[in-house]
């Protein structure tokens, strides 16, 4: 998913230099709706983690 935002920040920004503002926007807006999902699923992810490992390690003593 980082992936895909970094693709369209990119064409947002190529857009902008050649003069597509509309299109550079539209860019943008997707570009920061997938980072900020992204920041979410890895927030979430790494508090599963942080849980399995607590109790996993409570399981073995």
């Amino acid at each position: 998913m980082l992936k895909y935002a970094i693709i369209f920040a990119l064409i947002s920004l190529v857009a902008g230099a050649l003069g597509f503002t509309g299109l550079a926007a539209g860019a943008a807006g997707i570009a920061k709706v997938l980072f900020f999902v992204f920041l979410v699923l890895t927030v979430i992810f790494v508090v599963l983690a942080v849980k399995a490992a607590g109790a996993v390690s409570k399981a073995l003593k």
